[in-house]
């Protein structure tokens, strides 16, 4: 099993670092935050979105198997949760928050998956001398692999990026540190690394920017092509009229940093602000467990509002 972490954990170094081969497909680094769910949001209809957007789509399954009364009862469990400063009142930002979280599911199960492997002495806590031992221990015993890849630059580059997820700078990731070091794009204080790294695996020539032919070729290599595919025309004008902003002819961290990490609409406040509207009776602008509770269909299903679905689907048919 360490050995396939092992083995997991330098693909993905290698995956960042190096150019796989040739690409001829159209290679998106761009990261965007996904949809809270892929139904319909209409509450007309039903609750649907707002279960997936509130506990996860998986989640969310789990609910519909509940009574009413069961359905109720772990909402307010949740609530106890969602209030995080303990104030007896959930606000917009503290519903945020537990949204965004319940949408990166996936990304604490991949840390959970990993943890055991890295934690060594079971101490709850990740070393980077753990992390990297793990990872690195018996390629750096060989000086010269036979694969060709240069295992020591692989590893000066994830040290970086495990000060930088290391807050207080004692070498040591808690597990929210090292989520932040496994996926660094979901955490704001390591944006500047990952713009960094894309900056470093697409600039060849070496001088801190990314010119056209450096962005077109991350993406596409003409292998004998005689004429662009029509994307890759497209992409051209996309760095000159968009990308390059002060029509320099290259794009620097700011530019890259635009390019790679947009302000996207943000699904997870929108979803907040409407659970809010829909829930807050007394119009103070934040929900009191009892209020939460009051409206439990909007946040959370049951056998009731599963039922009651199916009867719809059932007279539609």
């Amino acid at each position: 099993m360490a050995a396939a972490v092992r083995q997991a954990a330098v693909f993905l170094s290698l995956w960042a670092l190096c150019v796989l081969g040739k690409p001829t497909e159209k290679k998106d680094r761009v990261h965007h935050d996904p949809e809270l769910s892929d139904k319909v949001h209409d509450d007309a209809q039903s609750f649907d979105y707002d279960h997936d957007a509130f506990l996860g789509a998986e989640e969310a399954k789990t609910f519909d198997q509940l009574t009413p009364e069961e359905s109720k009862e772990r909402l307010g469990m949740m609530v106890d949760k969602i209030d995080t400063d303990k104030d007896g009142f959930v606000t917009e930002g503290e519903l945020k928050a537990w949204i965004k979280k319940a949408q990166k599911k996936y990304v604490y199960d991949n840390v959970a998956r990993q943890w055991q492997e890295f934690d060594t002495d079971r101490d709850g806590l990740i070393s980077w001398d753990e992390y990297r031992n793990v990872t690195y221990g018996t390629y750096l015993d060989d000086p010269d692999p036979d694969d060709g890849f240069n295992y020591k630059q692989m590893m000066t580059r994830d040290e970086r990026r495990f000060k930088m997820a290391d807050r207080d700078g004692d070498l040591i990731a808690t597990k929210e540190e090292f989520t932040a070091f496994l996926h660094p794009e979901e955490y704001d204080y390591m944006k500047d690394i990952v713009v960094q790294e894309t900056m470093e695996d697409i600039d060849k020539n070496g001088d801190g920017l990314i010119d056209l032919e450096e962005y077109i070729g991350d993406m596409y290599s003409h292998d004998g092509d005689a004429e662009e595919p029509e994307w890759v025309k497209t992409e051209r004008e996309q760095f000159v009229e968009f990308r390059d902003k002060n029509r320099d002819g290259k794009m620097d961290k700011e530019e890259t940093k635009d390019w790679i990490l947009p302000s996207d609409y943000d699904h997870a406040e929108a979803e907040a602000r409407h659970l809010v509207y829909e829930s807050d009776q007394d119009k103070d602008g934040r929900l009191t467990k009892e209020e939460i509770v009051d409206k439990y269909d909007l946040f959370v299903g049951s056998q009731a509002t599963d039922f009651g679905e199916a009867l719809v689907r059932h007279d539609e048919f």
